[in-house]
């Protein structure tokens, strides 16, 4: 007998109908996701979050009633709910994506993004990958970096030494290197290129790191990372 996996199930906020209607079209076509609810402000967004428990929500941030940060505050402040949410919002909008990243928000995705980007991003949150996209990334950690330092490059040369103490366990070498790299918002593929290991391997190593680190997710992990001064 097979057993096969539970779609994904994701919660759709925004204010306009449309929009939702779109997402769950584009989502509807793919077999291992299932929209099981929509939402209309911030308020509805935690009602839904905490009676429907999807994996991913997808949160616009202008809404009536409540915004999408603070309705993301009060999902990822709920122990009984565990969903991933992606922001809806424009690139030119820097002060939402730090508002987001500061609220617990796990990636963003822009209002103009593909039917194969928001697929790919619903289903990167549900494996708690988050979404690094660099052009989104690479932007708005700045922002998150306690003090200006000189420009270093991204390279797995830092090791284990450069990870401050103060960590319950500490980084190991090949773990340090693992998180300057997802600090430079490459995916495992590209992590595992880049240390001629394989993908499985960058994935254990991820998990020890969010764990080690105390990280919900890959985005936490490189604010971290950049608060800690390793990118």
């Amino acid at each position: 007998m097979t057993t096969s996996t539970p779609p994904i199930r994701v919660l759709l906020v925004d204010d306009h109908a449309m929009l939702r209607a779109g997402f769950r079209t584009i989502l509807g076509t793919q077999p291992d996701i299932t929209v099981v609810g929509e939402a209309a402000t911030g308020a509805e967004a935690v009602a839904q979050a905490s009676a429907l428990r999807p994996d991913v929500i997808t949160m616009d941030v202008q809404m009536p009633d409540m915004d999408g940060i603070e309705a993301t505050r009060r999902i990822v402040a709920d122990r009984e709910v565990s969903a991933a949410i992606a922001i809806i919002t424009t690139f030119d909008r820097d002060d939402y994506l730090y508002q987001a990243l500061d609220a617990g928000a796990s990636g963003f995705l822009l209002k103009n993004a593909g039917a194969d980007d928001l697929i790919a991003a619903v289903r990167a949150l549900a494996a708690g990958d988050g979404m690094l996209a660099p052009e989104v990334t690479r932007r708005v950690l700045a922002r998150f970096t306690t003090a200006a330092a000189p420009a270093r490059p991204a390279s797995p040369a830092r090791t284990a030494a450069s990870v401050p103490t103060g960590l319950a366990e500490p980084l190991t070498e090949r773990e340090s290197e693992v998180l300057v790299l997802l600090a430079d918002a490459r995916s495992n593929a590209e992590i595992a290129s880049a240390l001629f290991i394989g993908e499985a391997t960058v994935k254990t190593h991820v998990s020890r790191i969010l764990q080690k680190l105390g990280a919900r997710d890959r985005v936490q992990a490189v604010v971290l990372a950049h608060r800690l001064g390793l990118a």
